[in-house]
Order: structure tokens, then C-alpha cells, then sequence
């Protein structure tokens, strides 16, 4: 029997959703797949488009591969747009053909809404949408210093602080009389305004343009209708969007008065073979502007398509849980309070900077809605009381209130019902978990790949931890938090039984608080733990045991067997002599050069016995061990700041210079790197770094628990406009805490995802000295940098240690002899295959 065809028109987020429900259903077989995307890439997530402008790219962002589509038998169609669809025949038509159908499903999304202004298409006009659009925008950013967005929602103020990434002055308009009318009341719309102003974007409520003509002091000019103006370089509409639903218009399918394909509970349209998803379906005369409705759509429409007669879309939840320029805003349900009889309670912080607002019904049993801005640490449990209905507390105020003031504590996972969705974007209840734990899921990991949980925005990861851990307790699964099975501890247990003992050998701690004889794991972490605590030799006689082949040799080891050598550069900043006499001993000793991200020279293919000999001529020549062998602060990336650049309004080479000389040496449970950039152009990237420094005109913003590598993160704004001195106090003391409470290699931003409160917990610990110890933290940053010593200008003046680098003990030859070159591009590097 020859197959039926399925087409899929739009292949975005929705649409690729609904292509993973529904190739491992039963029906599925029983269909030939294809999929048309106007885009020449694959779908992508765009509710994390923003972070393209950080350096992620298309492959970080995709939904998934080419390899993905071709495995499930799916014929991909990118960069083919469809134009119309012949309903009688069956066929839609692109550029390229006819192709036939039998069902059709239309996840057309939608498009930006652009408001009917005068000059709207002028250059340096843009939307925000695709990446296209964003490559577009960063290309004009280059020549320009200015620019605006039309519309203050959630998709403007993103819109904004990727003008400001791009290190523009960054301005938004709006015209409405607040930030997120939807979303936020006047005062929630009033703080976040206020916050995002001390970030340094320019807010203008209540403007409507009416004009857009050619600038005098910049490229274009914003003309209000309270006859002011603004001067732009570039303009980003971002005033809402409408669906797309032109396809369905033309061949006369049923499209709603303001827009939007008609559709029933089952997501089909007025025809039965025609189906449409997301953000161009309109049900119930409703658009849903979100992903985690468009995804219960993509899986109603799945369920249905394969005879599942209980399948239905009833509407979706439209809360909404963002950080918005580093600024928590949260809105549940009903936040307005439209609800007949609705009461409200709100509680207005203007010291500390929150604001939030519930709506309770008339009986004050049941929360109807919320709203939260800078703090959303009460989000899952207002949620949860929302979603599922659970009576309020007798005192419900408490939902709301400081910890100090009497607040309630979190809703416990036991409090959750079974049907309590966990996961609002693949739908995921407690029950679902509950499941996947009675069949074998013994992990938070396990859990994830079995649900999905937790993998779409991530905003419920904090939630399903709890809920995971509180049913593997019920069912008698030990949550351990060990080390390893040689010490029942955690990291964070370890770093104070050694710290407040003073302990400062292996052998006393497992001989105390362990057992056995120690392992791979726990031996390198307690290395790490008494280097933070003490700063003694990493090749001290009681530390070489622990040590990995990296930190044992003080290099990193290479696949052939020989290692790299990496000098620090503080600040990259260099002179003319060190550069020559980086050249010299690479010419010398004939080894590989590369220039490092972070803004060093890498020497490649020394041997051990030539490393002592290399250090030597290295620290002659003024240079230290840059520590990118070890758990320790790698570099402090800078660039030129206002010494020499026009845009630079601070020192950044200095203070870079400054904090690398300072961490140098600081030994942590994963590597830590820093950046400073002398302006908001942010040629640095210090937003990527675990501590990342910005240039203001009042002095430093400092952003932390940023990364790169295989989940970039970026780092969130911290504190602003510090001095020097105060810049310095508060990365010591957050350093500290980080070493003292992370676990065995845990990376800053995974830490602070872990941080129970997050970083308005640490904002409490750093900045306010809530728990006391910020004096201890500042006294430990003080011991660690009066005793730094160069690990390599030690162990090179040490007979004993340098006795370790010998490879071959009765040969004055010291070359191995089974390694094997080759050259290219002029220099030297290992033969892939010596045999």
C-alpha cells in the first residue's frame, strides 16, 4: 500500500515540535513526511534568539539536525517558500513545484507587527525575528552609536539589550503608558522601568511616532506626536506581532476578523485535512504568543492525527517567567485581577527593589493571579497555587511576604497534586515523573531524558529537582551526596572540616573523616580544597599523589604524549621584549605557536624532560605559570579601554592587569576567567566570563557566573558603577564564597543555578553581609594573594622536584624517540599517524 503524503508548512519551533511527536507515533508509518521552511536553516529557538548576539550560533540554537530529519525518513524543504495551497487538489505550490498532500499541517508562526509610520522602511529599519534580521541589525550596529526599539514588551526589552550587547545606547519606545502593559500593572511596570533605566537603557512611555525621516546628528530621526523627537542610528520594531496566516486567507479557509486561522479543539481548520498550530491558529478567538501553547497544540494535533479521540487543546497558561536585562519579571494567570469579585494584596519594596502583586478570589481561597518584578524566588509556588488550585493559606499575604517579615515558606512537592504540571513547554506533571521514576529513572538526569523536563526553557529546573529528589526519598532511593564512597561528604562539608581543622594533608582528612585509601575522584578534589585553603605547592610532598598528569607536570599533556606550555600575559598586555623572547624559545626548541582566545601565546610539543629547561628561560625572561593546566583563574581578557580607544571611558587594560595579578594562583573547583571591557561595546565579551567587568562613566558593572563552551551561559549583572576599591572587594568576597560552597568541579555558572536564592541570595551574603562572614571571606582573599608563589620558578629551583621531569633515568638523551612529525603551514605538529 503506497503511503500517504503529510505536509508540514513552517518548520520553527512548533513545527519541528510536532514532527517529534508524531514520527514515534503509531501513524506514522503510514506517511510520507515533508517539511517547507522559508529559512535556509534549520528551526531554531528563538526564545533564546537574543543569545546569538553573546556568540551563540545557528548550531547552538537549533532544535536539531539534518541528520535527525534524514533518520526519520522526513523530506526537508529549506529555503522553499510555500505560496499557495489548492484545496480541491490537494497540492500546494512552491517556486520549485506542485507537491501533494493528504493531510496538511500549517505552523505558519507569525510576523512583526510594524506600525503604519512614515518612514517605517527607511535604511537602518529593522524587525526582530529571524536570524537574518539579527545578522542585519549587528551589521548596521558597526557604524552607529544609537539605537532605539518600538515596543516595550517582552520581545522589545530583549530587543534592547541586544542594542546595548552590541554597545549601542540603547533606548525604548513605547506607547503605552508603562513597560509590559500586558504583563504588569502601573507599579510593576514602574519598577521595571526604574531598573532598566539604572541599566542604562532610556525609557519613553506614551510616545507614538509618526514620522521617521533622515537624522541631522545621527542617520535618522523619531518624530512624536507631542511634537518631540529622538535621534537614532537604527530602529527595531518589536510592537507585537499578528499571524501568519496568508496561505489560509488566499484558499479561503476560515480566518479570524482581526486574523488568525480558525481552528477547532483538535486544531484542525474549516477544512478537515488542513491543520494549523501555534502562533497563526486562532482558537476560541484567542492567539497564543507563546511556545509552551504552540508545543500542546503540536502534541494535541499529533494525538489526534492518530485517533486518539481524547485529544484536545483547551487553552493554554500564559504565565511568563523571564530575567529581562538581568531584571526578574514574572506574571501568572490573571494578573490584572479582571476576575468579577477579585481582591488584591500587594507588597511594595522600593528599598530593596521588588514589587509584587496577587489577585485572590472574593472568598480569599484561591489564587487567581500574580505579578512579580526583581524577584522571582516566589514564582513555582505562586504558580503552582494558581495552576492547580490549592487553597490559600489562612494568611495568604505571607505567599508574598520576606522571609524576615513572616513569609511562608516554599510549597513542598508533597503539597503538589499529581496533576500539577511541572513543565509547562512538553507538558510534564508530577504524575509523568512519577512514572518515570517506577520505571527506573534513579536520577535527575535520567528523569530529564525520559520527560523532556526541563529542556525547553529550563524555568522549572529548580521545581523538578525538588520534586525528583522528594519521590526517590519516598521510594527508599538514597539521594546521596557523597564525594565518592571514600568520604561521606559533599565538596562544600569537606571545605570546612579541612578549613576549620586546619587540616593540610590527604592522608590526616581520609584518615579522619574517610576511609580507605582515596580515589580519581576525591584525591584531585581534596588537592584542589587545600590549595584554596592554604596556597601550598602543588608539587609539596603530601600533594603530588592527588594531582592529575596536568597539574603533576605543571603543562597540559597533548595526544602525543608531549605538552603545551602557556605563560600568563596579565591583561594581554605584552611588551616587545617577552614577545621576542616567546619567539626565541619557541624557535629554540621548535615548538607549535597559537595565539589563545583569552589573549596569550600557547608553546606546543616540549617534552618533559625540556620543560624545567623552557621554564627557566621563560621566567628569566619576566614570565610566571599562567595556570591553564590547573583549576585556577586562566586569564583576564582586556581590551584597549581608554587608553587608546575613542569609546573607552575607563582603564580597562589596567584593572585587568590589576585582577589577574591579584587571582593569580587561586586555586577553585574549575577554572575561572575574567574579563574587563572599557565600554558597553563590550569588545572584551566580559559578559561570557565567570566575572566579566564593563566600563560605566561612574566607574565598573560587574556580571557574573557567565561561560562559553558546550552551554554557553550568560553572566548577570551583579552590582553597578562600583569604584575601584569596591569592584575588587566584591569579586573577592563572591570568588571566596564560590570556592567554599561549589561542588568538585562545578563551573561558576552552574553553581549559581544551584544556588539555593539564587543571585539575589548571594546579592544578600556579598553585599549586605547577611550571614558575617564577609569579613573571614576578605581575610582568606588576603592570605591566598600575600602567598602566591609561581608554581613553575619553585619547582624549576628545586633539585628534588625537578628530578620528576626526567623521561628516560640512564639516557643523557633525552628525546623520545618513537615520536613522530610533520610540518604544516610553517610550523611543526604531531604525524596523526606515527605507524
Amino acid at each position: 500500500m503506497s503511503k500517504k503524503n503529510l505536509i508540514v508548512v513552517g518548520n520553527g519551533m512548533v513545527g519541528h515540535h510536532f514532527l517529534e511527536q508524531f514520527v514515534v507515533s503509531d501513524v506514522a508509518t503510514e506517511y510520507r513526511i515533508l517539511v517547507f521552511g522559508e529559512e535556509k536553516q534549520l528551526a531554531y529557538d528563538r526564545v533564546h534568539l537574543s543569545e546569538y548576539f553573546a556568540g551563540s550560533t545557528h548550531a547552538d540554537l537549533a532544535m536539531g539536525t539534518a541528520d535527525w530529519y534524514a533518520s526519520n525518513g522526513i523530506d526537508l524543504h529549506l529555503n522553499e517558500q510555500v505560496t499557495a495551497i489548492d484545496r480541491v487538489r490537494k497540492i500546494v505550490t512552491t517556486p520549485r513545484g506542485d507537491y501533494s498532500y493528504d493531510e496538511l499541517v500549517l505552523a505558519t508562526g507569525s510576523y512583526p507587527f510594524v506600525p503604519p509610520i512614515d518612514g517605517r522602511d527607511r535604511n537602518h529599519c529593522f524587525v526582530y525575528r529571524t536570524l537574518k534580521d539579527l545578522d542585519a541589525i549587528r551589521a548596521s550596529a558597526q557604524g552607529g552609536k544609537t539605537g532605539v526599539v518600538v515596543g516595550g514588551g517582552l520581545l522589545g526589552l530583549e530587543a534592547a539589550n541586544a542594542l546595548k550587547s552590541l554597545g549601542l545606547e540603547a533606548h525604548v519606545v513605547e506607547f503605552a503608558p508603562r513597560l509590559m502593559p500586558v504583563q504588569l500593572d502601573a507599579e510593576g511596570g514602574a519598577l521595571l522601568r526604574q531598573k532598566i533605566e539604572d541599566l542604562g537603557v532610556s525609557v519613553h512611555t506614551e510616545k507614538a511616532t509618526t514620522a521617521i525621516v533622515e537624522g541631522e546628528a545621527a542617520r535618522l530621526r523619531m518624530t512624536f506626536s507631542d511634537d518631540t523627537h529622538l535621534e537614532t542610528d537604527l530602529i527595531v520594531f518589536s510592537a507585537g506581532i499578528r499571524p501568519q496566516d496568508t496561505l489560509a486567507r488566499a484558499s479561503g479557509l476560515e480566518v479570524g476578523e482581526r486574523g488568525g486561522i480558525v481552528v477547532n479543539n483538535q486544531c484542525t481548520t474549516s477544512d478537515p485535512h488542513i491543520h494549523a498550530i501555534g502562533e497563526c491558529a486562532l482558537w476560541n478567538q484567542r492567539i497564543f504568543g507563546l511556545v509552551a501553547p504552540g508545543y500542546t497544540m503540536a502534541r494535541t494535533l499529533a494525538a489526534a492525527l492518530n485517533k486518539d479521540s481524547s485529544a484536545a487543546f483547551t487553552g493554554a497558561d500564559m504565565s511568563t517567567k523571564l530575567k529581562l536585562l538581568g531584571v526578574d519579571v514574572g506574571s501568572i494567570g490573571d494578573a490584572h485581577g479582571q476576575t468579577p469579585g477579585a481582591r488584591n494584596i500587594r507588597f511594595n519594596d522600593e528599598q530593596a527593589g521588588y514589587y509584587r502583586r496577587m489577585v485572590v478570589s472574593n472568598d480569599g481561597k484561591k489564587l487567581l493571579g500574580a505579578i512579580l518584578v526583581g524577584d522571582n524566588s516566589k514564582y513555582d509556588t505562586l504558580l503552582q497555587y494558581a495552576l492547580n488550585g490549592i487553597d490559600l493559606p489562612a494568611n495568604p499575604e505571607s505567599l508574598i511576604l520576606p522571609d524576615s517579615e513572616g513569609g511562608a515558606p516554599a510549597l513542598g512537592p508533597d503539597a503538589l497534586p499529581e496533576g500539577a504540571t511541572i513543565c509547562s513547554c512538553h507538558n510534564v506533571s508530577k504524575g509523568d515523573i512519577c512514572s518515570a521514576i517506577d520505571a527506573g529513572c534513579s536520577d535527575l538526569g535520567s528523569v530529564k531524558g525520559e520527560t523532556r523536563a526541563s529542556t525547553g526553557c529550563g524555568g522549572c529546573t529548580a521545581l523538578l529537582k525538588t520534586v525528583v529528589d522528594s519521590e526517590l526519598a519516598k521510594r527508599g532511593v538514597s539521594v546521596s551526596k557523597d564525594l565518592c564512597e571514600h568520604f561521606p561528604y559533599t565538596r562544600q562539608e569537606l571545605f570546612h572540616l579541612v578549613r576549620v581543622n586546619g587540616i593540610r594533608t590527604f592522608g590526616t582528612l581520609i584518615s579522619q573523616h574517610g576511609k580507605g585509601h582515596g580515589c580519581d575522584i576525591c584525591k584531585p578534589a581534596v588537592a584542589s580544597i587545600l590549595a584554596s585553603c592554604w596556597n601550598e605547592h602543588i608539587l609539596a610532598t603530601d600533594h603530588v599523589p592527588l594531582q592529575d598528569t596536568n597539574d603533576t607536570f605543571m603543562a597540559n599533556m597533548q595526544k602525543n604524549g608531549t605538552y603545551s606550555i602557556v605563560p600568563r600575559v596579565p591583561g594581554g598586555e605584552i611588551t616587545p621584549d617577552k614577545l621576542i623572547a616567546l619567539g626565541e624559545v619557541a624557535k629554540e626548541y621548535d615548538l607549535y605557536t597559537k595565539i589563545t582566545g583569552g589573549q596569550r601565546v600557547d608553546l606546543f610539543g616540549a617534552t618533559l624532560s625540556e620543560l624545567p629547561e623552557i621554564w627557566e628561560k621563560l621566567i628569566a625572561a619576566g614570565f610566571e605559570t599562567g595556570h591553564a593546566y590547573g583549576k585556577a583563574l586562566r586569564t583576564v581578557k582586556s581590551c584597549v579601554g581608554s587608553t587608546w580607544c575613542r569609546y573607552g571611558v575607563q582603564d580597562s587594560v589596567g584593572m585587568a592587569i590589576e585582577l589577574e595579578n591579584r587571582y593569580k594562583g587561586l586555586r577553585a573547583p574549575h577554572k575561572v576567567k575574567m574579563a574587563v571591557s572599557g565600554c558597553t561595546r563590550e569588545c572584551a565579551e566580559a559578559q561570557s566570563k565567570d566575572f566579566g567587568v564593563i566600563a560605566t562613566d561612574k566607574g565598573w558593572n560587574l556580571y557574573i557566573c557567565g561561560n562559553g563552551g558546550m552551554r554557553p551561559r550568560h553572566a548577570d549583572l551583579f552590582a553597578t558603577d562600583l569604584s575601584d576599591e569596591e569592584l575588587i572587594r566584591t569579586i573577592d568576597r563572591v570568588v571566596m564564597f564560590y570556592v567554599r560552597t561549589a561542588d568538585r568541579l562545578q563551573r561558576t555558572s552552574v553553581w549559581m543555578e544551584n544556588l539555593e536564592g539564587g543571585i539575589d541570595y548571594l546579592k544578600q551574603v556579598v553585599l549586605k553581609d547577611s550571614l558575617g562572614i564577609c569579613t573571614e571571606l576578605d581575610q582568606h582573599m588576603a592570605d591566598i594573594v600575600s602567598t602566591y608563589q609561581c608554581e613553575w620558578k619553585t619547582a624549576v629551583e628545586n633539585p628534588e622536584q625537578r628530578k620528576r621531569f626526567r623521561e628516560f633515568v640512564n639516557a643523557t638523551e633525552q628525546k623520545d624517540p618513537v615520536q613522530q612529525w610533520t610540518e604544516e603551514r610553517g610550523q611543526r605538529r604531531p604525524l596523526a599517524d606515527p605507524a
